[in-house]
């Protein structure tokens, strides 16, 4: 491998950060992004069944915030119609839309890097290849070719390229993964709040109505 770092020139060295750097994040993200510490499977059945007849305590409701991103955005729900008892359906589509955002924001942390990368590591390959190309011209002259430096100039040119596909391909295929799974766990949040908002809204018309009875949800 030395060898071959020293045979690419100066311009592997960049290739070579590049592939540290995907690498740690591709490690980050799995890590991350796993489906225990953003969207628990039955956590949503869990919330439905701890408040069906009455809101939870604050502590309760904290340890849901902390529990996963998914308990992040339905506490936040839990929390408006606590603060607010006299809430309506907007604004507490709003409170969820507002910390669903955030939350996907937060989970697309270090996306962007590595599609960069995935971009990048192809045209820092061509440019390994065009000082390999001026490389391999240098070596021309009118009285002969110096065969060292036109071996050198070919070695430039071909890890270089090879070294930047190598890094491209997999950062862009783990890139779309992480993408999607980003998508997916956008879409999980969405149909939870769906479910929850007037799963809560029964509580916020309780209060607002004294005389009204709260109905167990089907």
């Amino acid at each position: 491998m030395l060898t071959i770092i020293q045979a690419a020139g100066w311009p592997i060295w960049p290739l070579i950060l590049c592939s540290i750097v995907a690498l740690a994040l591709v490690i980050e993200r799995f890590v991350s992004l796993r489906t225990i510490k953003i969207a628990p499977p039955r956590l949503l059945d869990e919330v439905l069944t701890v408040s069906r007849n009455s809101l939870p305590s604050p502590d309760v409701v904290g340890k849901l915030a902390k529990s996963s991103v998914l308990g992040q955005v339905l506490a936040s729900g839990v929390q408006a119609v606590m603060t607010e008892p006299r809430i309506g359906e907007p604004a507490l589509r709003t409170v969820f839309e507002s910390t669903g955002r955030a939350a996907v924001h937060r989970l697309e942390r270090y996306l962007n890097t590595l599609g960069t990368i995935a971009a990048a590591a192809p045209l820092l390959g061509l440019l390994g290849t065009v000082i390999g190309m001026i490389e391999i011209f240098g070596s021309q002259s009118p009285t002969g070719g110096n065969p060292e430096q036109l071996a050198h100039g070919i070695s430039i040119a071909l890890y270089n390229t090879a070294f930047g596909l190598i890094i491209a391909i997999p950062a862009l295929m783990f890139y779309r993964y992480f993408r999607g799974r980003v998508d997916e766990y956008a879409i999980e949040f969405e149909q939870a709040a769906e479910r929850l908002v007037p799963h809560l809204l029964r509580f916020s018309l309780l209060r607002t109505q004294p005389n009204a009875t709260v109905k167990a949800p089907e």
